[in-house]
């Protein structure tokens, strides 16, 4: 073989090993940019202060990761990254994750408020389960006057701004911005139709809400709560005084698992048994259901109700006191039955 064949065949060689590195290079240019490189669905949470090492690696570990060489590639150039809750489908290719993170391309999260929600501060731990939002700094603001005079309420009524429901929204959403969005959400659900149907019961809207929080503390079993609902109205239109147990639990926290005579005597505006009409503001967060019992309520003549015997949830109504003493009694006689079998 000659020089000039052994010059070629190197050159050649040479060419060919450009064009495999080049087309390399190119493959994993295109892969990177353009080709999917994700399966299922990864709910990333970057927290302040990770760095991107932590964010890849926290990726890496969720398994859903068809070539961890090419998110590591594009991961070399990322100098920051924000804090926020991320979704990566299979849609995504690991720059478009890049970017989403470095540009903070959010996707929003549901926060749920559901069940009882009796205080303020119960409110501040459901917020702050499901949101970066620290829930004492909700609980903070939930209780301030000042921070919620923005929305036209005090602490008193921070329960008339919260319709129970399930939001959309950015997880990193500051303690102001939570509460704009209940405003936002409680004035939509406030519509001229509901505001009317308050008015005709002779209600405002922050009054309907206090009276849903009683029906809501009286009953979990939504086919009872118009009657329910119909019941205390019956009451507040011929002036007697509501005497909602509820009411008085509010007045102690919650703490006690049965109203007592001795409870009664609570000096306090919530105390329904010493003061006519609604007390000053809801005593929990009611939800929808309790909302539309006031706004609709059945039409009866009944103000009185007790525990059912079967302890199956529901109620006995009576429209005189004779009637009612009978449905106590009987009440009464079965809890006293049921407490000693279960002594035995």
């Amino acid at each position: 073989m000659t020089a000039k064949q052994i010059i070629t065949r190197v050159a050649v060689g040479l060419g060919v090993a450009v064009c495999l590195i080049g087309g390399v290079k190119a493959y994993r240019l295109w892969y990177d940019r353009k080709a999917p490189n994700f399966e299922g669905l990864t709910e990333l949470y970057v927290y302040p202060g990770m760095t991107p090492q932590e964010v890849q690696d926290s990726i890496l570990a969720g398994g859903g990761v068809k070539k961890p060489a090419s998110l590591q590639r594009v991961f070399r150039d990322v100098e920051h990254v924000q804090t926020g809750h991320y979704s990566i489908d299979g849609t995504c290719t690991s720059m478009y994750v890049a970017r989403m993170l470095q540009k903070g391309w959010q996707t929003p999260v549901n926060l749920t408020l559901s069940g009882s929600i009796r205080t303020p501060g119960i409110l501040a731990r459901k917020v702050g389960a499901q949101m970066l939002a620290d829930s004492s700094a909700v609980a903070d603001f939930a209780f301030s006057d000042d921070s919620l005079a923005r929305y036209g309420v005090d602490a008193a009524h921070v329960f008339t701004l919260v319709i129970p429901d399930t939001y959309q929204i950015l997880w990193t959403a500051s303690v102001q911005e939570i509460f704009d969005r209940f405003k936002k959400e409680r004035d939509a659900w406030w519509t001229p139709e509901r505001v009317a149907a308050a008015k005709a019961q002779g209600l405002t809207p922050g009054e309907a809400c206090t009276l849903a929080s009683i029906v809501a503390g009286e009953t979990r079993y939504e086919p009872e709560m118009p009657t329910i609902a119909g019941v205390y109205l019956n009451r507040l239109r011929t002036g007697m005084r509501l005497q909602a147990d509820p009411t008085i639990a509010f007045c102690f926290d919650y703490e006690p698992k049965r109203i007592l005579n001795a409870h009664l005597a609570v000096e306090s505006p919530y105390n329904t048994y010493k003061y006519a009409g609604l007390p000053p503001g809801p005593i929990s967060c009611p939800p929808k259901s309790c909302l539309e019992a006031v706004l609709h309520p059945h039409s009866h003549s009944y103000i009185f109700f007790c525990a059912d015997p079967s302890f199956n949830g529901s109620h006995r109504f009576a429209s005189n006191y004779k009637d009612h003493l009978a449905n106590a009694r009987a009440f009464q006689k079965a809890l006293t039955e049921r407490q000693r079998a279960q002594a035995k």
